[in-house]
C-alpha cells in the first residue's frame, strides 16, 4: 500500500505553499487508496510550540484534509509512532550509534570558529564550501574517549567516494548530483538533537513511507538522504519535487505579497473548499476543461506525473474567482454564521441568536453573491445596517444628484407613496410601488430608480433594488429584542431623506451650488 506523509515544523502558521504540499500528498494517497500520515518535525526546540502545532492541525482539517495515521489519529500500535520527532530522540540515537559502529559516521570536534575559517578559505580559493574532513581520520577509540571526557562533538556522515548520486524524480525526471560537492554532513548536533536529513530518513523508513512529495527547495537534500538510505541498506521512497508557490514578481510567496497563511485566508472569509480547489490548480490541471471541482473529484483525477515543474504563481484574482463560485453554492445559514463575526466587528450585530441568524441567512447571501470573500460582506450591507440620510447627503455627488428637480420629484413621490403605511416586503410590492411613482412623476428607467436608490439606501450603487428593499423591510419588521441593530424601514428612510434634502435647500444661501456644506441635525 502507498504511504505518504506531511511533516510540518510547528514554528509558525501553515503557509499556503506547505498546505498545497499537504494537499498533493493527500490527493495522491486518496487516488491510490493509500495512507496519509501527519508527522510533526519539532526538533527546533527554541521555535517549535504546541500552539503552532494545534494551529497547523486546525488549518489542515479546515481545508478538508484528514489523515489515517499520525498526530491525533493513532498508529503507534502498528509500530510506526510516536509521530513527534521530539519523542523519537532515543530512536535517532540508536541509529546514529549503528552508523558509528560500522564506520559510516564519525565524531567531529571542530569548533564553529574553525568551521567558519575553513569556509572562508574555500571561498577565497574559489571552491564551493564543504567540510574539509578535519576529523575524518581520528581513531575511533580516541574520539570516543574525548566524548566520554565531556568534549563537545557532532556526529558526521562519512560521504563515500563515488561519481554521482542519481534518482528518478516523479515530476522532474532523472536528477543527478556529483558526490565531490557533498561534504561530510552533520547527523547529530553536539546537544544530541538530530539534523533534518538524518531524522527524516530514519522516520520515513520506519514509518514505511513509499512516496515523498515535497517542495523543490528540498532537491538538494535528496542526495544526502539517498546516501543515508544506502548506508543503512534501506530501499528509499520515490521522490517528487513540486515547484514552489511564487508571488506575482516570481519570488517565493511571502508577507510582502499579502496573506500567505491558511489562517489569514480563513479570517478574510475565503471558503475552505475554494482555497483547496485553487491550491490544487497550482502546478496541476484536472483536465477535461474543468477547474472548479470538489475535493473527492480532484483526488479521483490526480496523477503526480501530470504535475508541472514550472513555477506556480499565486494569483489572488483567480482565487477570488474560485471563491465567488463557492459562495454562490454555499448554504445561506452557513454564510450567515461565517459573516456574523465580521458584522459583529462592524458593531451591527451582537452575539447572534437564532432569530438573528435567520435574518442574516436572508440578507447575507444577497451580498455574498457580489463579493470576493466574506470579510467584504459588511460593506455591501452598510446600506442596511448603517443607513443615514445626513451622511448620504454630505456626499457632494449624492447631494447634487438628489437635488435635481426630476430626482427631487421622484423622492417626494416615493415618500408620499410610502407614507400611507405600505411595506415593500417582496419584489412584487416594491415593483408595484415603483410603478405608482412612475405614474405620478413620468420618470422611468434610471431617472426613476436612481433617486429611489439614493433615498432608500443612501448609496449611488449596490444591490438590485428589488432585493435590497425587501431586505430593508424585513429587517424593520424584526422584534425590538433582536441582537441585530434596529433597521429603519423604507417609509422612514424616504421621509428622512426628503426632510434632510429640504433642510439643506432651506439653509443654502442663494446662488451657492451643491458644494455648500451640509448642516448637521439640530
Amino acid at each position: 500500500m502507498m504511504r505518504l506523509r506531511f511533516a510540518p515544523s510547528p514554528t509558525g502558521q501553515l503557509h499556503v505553499g506547505n498546505a498545497r504540499t499537504a494537499l498533493f500528498n493527500w490527493l495522491f494517497a486518496r487516488r491510490h487508496g493509500g495512507a496519509f500520515i501527519l508527522r510533526i518535525e519539532d526538533t527546533d526546540f527554541e521555535r517549535s510550540t504546541r500552539e503552532s502545532e494545534r494551529g497547523i492541525i486546525e488549518d489542515l482539517r479546515w481545508i478538508g484534509l484528514d489523515w489515517t495515521e499520525g498526530i491525533e489519529a493513532g498508529g503507534d500500535d502498528c509500530g510506526h509512532g510516536p509521530y513527534r520527532q521530539s519523542e523519537r530522540l532515543e530512536i535517532y540515537a540508536r541509529h546514529a550509534h549503528d552508523l558509528l559502529e560500522r564506520g559510516k559516521a564519525y565524531y567531529c570536534f571542530c569548533s564553529p570558529a574553525q568551521l567558519e575559517a575553513d569556509r572562508q578559505a574555500a571561498l577565497a580559493a574559489g571552491r564551493a564550501p564543504k567540510y574539509p574532513g578535519t576529523c575524518r581520520a581520528l581513531p575511533r577509540d580516541q574520539a570516543e574517549r574525548r566524548v566520554e571526557s565531556g568534549e563537545a562533538a557532532v556526529v558526521r556522515f562519512r560521504v563515500p567516494a563515488g561519481p554521482e548520486v542519481s534518482f528518478a524524480d516523479l515530476v522532474r525526471g532523472r536528477v543527478s548530483f556529483q558526490t565531490e560537492v557533498i561534504g561530510d554532513f552533520v547527523l547529530v548536533r553536539s546537544d544530541g538533537i538530530p539534523a533534518y536529513n538524518f531524522a527524516v530518513v530514519v522516520d520515513d523508513f520506519l514509518m514505511e513511507i513509499t512516496h515523498v512529495i515535497r517542495g523543490e527547495d528540498h532537491i538538494s537534500n535528496t542526495p544526502r538522504q539517498l546516501l543515508l538510505y544506502d548506508a543503512f541498506a534501506w530501499v528509499p521512497p520515490q521522490f517528487a519535487h513540486v515547484s514552489l508557490v511564487m508571488g506575482p514578481d516570481h519570488s517565493p510567496l511571502s508577507k510582502r505579497h499579502g496573506a500567505t497563511s491558511v489562517k489569514e485566508f480563513r479570517e478574510r472569509g475565503y471558503l475552505p473548499e475554494a482555497l483547496t480547489n485553487y491550491l490544487a490548480l497550482l502546478g496541476w490541471s484536472p483536465g477535461e476543461g474543468e477547474e472548479l471541482l470538489p475535493l473527492e473529484e480532484l483526488a479521483r483525477r490526480f496523477e503526480i506525473e501530470n504535475v508541472g515543474h514550472a513555477a506556480s504563481v499565486f494569483d489572488t484574482e483567480k482565487l477570488a474567482w474560485v471563491n465567488r463560485h463557492y459562495l454562490r453554492l454555499a448554504d445561506p445559514v452557513r454564510l450567515a454564521r461565517l459573516a456574523a463575526p465580521h458584522l459583529q466587528r462592524a458593531g451591527w450585530v451582537g452575539e447572534p441568536d437564532s432569530e438573528a441568524i435567520e435574518y442574516l441567512a436572508r440578507v447575507v447571501p444577497l451580498a455574498a453573491a457580489s463579493v470576493d470573500r466574506i470579510e467584504q460582506v459588511p460593506e455591501r450591507l452598510r446600506f442596511l445596517f448603517d443607513y443615514s440620510a445626513v451622511r448620504a447627503l454630505s456626499d457632494p455627488a449624492i447631494r447634487a444628484e438628489a437635488s435635481q428637480p426630476d430626482a427631487r420629484a421622484v423622492i417626494a413621490a416615493l415618500a408620499g407613496e410610502l407614507g400611507g403605511g405600505v411595506r415593500l416586503r417582496d419584489k412584487e410590492a416594491f415593483r408595484a410601488a415603483a410603478a405608482r411613482v412612475r405614474e405620478k412623476t413620468g420618470r422611468k428607467g434610471k431617472a426613476l430608480f436612481h433617486p429611489i436608490r439614493l433615498a432608500l439606501t443612501g448609496e449611488s450603487e449596490g444591490l438590485e433594488l428589488d432585493l435590497a428593499v425587501p431586505a430593508i423591510e424585513t429587517g424593520a419588521d424584526r422584534s425590538p429584542g433582536s441582537r441585530v441593530r434596529p433597521i429603519p424601514g423604507a417609509r422612514e428612510r424616504a421621509a428622512a431623506f426628503l426632510a434632510q434634502l429640504n433642510m439643506n435647500e432651506r439653509h443654502r444661501p442663494e446662488g451657492l451650488q451643491d458644494s455648500w456644506p451640509l448642516l448637521p441635525d439640530s
